[in-house]
């Protein structure tokens, strides 16, 4: 049971992954993390991704509702960057994490693959 003093810290920590839930924003983060000074202006973000400016707009909103990005706007530009750099480092662990999961589901599909011909088809199963 979680105490009244615990359950803010795990709601901001839920939110925070409700905040990167989207292909796009990953898409995102990924792109800050690799911009130079993890800073990049909309108009590069907008390329890159090939969103719609408004889906654009609508990801970067939630993504700096979560504090996840910060935005600076320098006349009629505005350019976004990571709120910290932790950011990075989790983007990474995240890799390193699936890749290693798809390493093992590689071995498990080799593994799978040579099966006899009658075990993938449920011949031989009682």
């Amino acid at each position: 049971m979680l105490s009244s003093a615990q359950a803010p810290l795990y709601e901001i920590k839920a939110n925070l992954f409700k905040g990167l839930a989207h292909p796009a924003r990953i898409r995102i983060l990924e792109l800050l993390a690799a911009a130079p000074q993890e800073t990049a202006a909309v108009s590069y973000l907008l390329a890159e991704t090939g969103l719609e400016a408004s889906h654009l707009s609508q990801h970067l909103a939630t993504l700096r509702k979560h504090k996840v990005v910060t935005s600076v706007r320098t006349a009629n530009a505005v350019t976004y960057q990571l709120a910290h750099p932790g950011i990075s480092e989790l983007l990474a662990i995240a890799r390193t994490f699936l890749l290693d999961s798809l390493a093992g589901s590689n071995e498990q599909l080799r593994l799978a693959q040579q099966l006899p011909a009658r075990h993938l088809a449920g011949g031989d199963i009682p």
